[in-house]
């Protein structure tokens, strides 16, 4: 699995997470920001777990964000 960390309130609603993967992401129509559908706000952060087959259009997606405020992380395993 994978883990997409976003820090939304850095977000200028540039909409390049969106062309990559409208999927997950959308511009909200409240603030121009861009929002992470489904996922999950911890502190200052929205986090959403993801297949690993998700990785390569959401690291285009951190890549192509001008701001640099998404990240793709590998999701530890976790043991039981």
């Amino acid at each position: 699995m994978i883990r997409i960390v976003f820090l939304r309130r850095k977000c200028i609603g540039c909409n390049a997470c969106v062309e990559v993967a409208p999927e997950h992401w959308v511009i909200s129509g409240k603030d121009g920001k861009s929002y992470l559908k489904k996922s999950r706000q911890r502190g200052e952060y929205h986090l959403l777990s993801l297949p690993d087959w998700e990785y390569e259009k959401q690291a285009r997606a951190a890549e192509l964000c001008p701001v640099r405020i998404i990240r793709v992380e590998q999701e530890r395993s976790r043991k039981s």
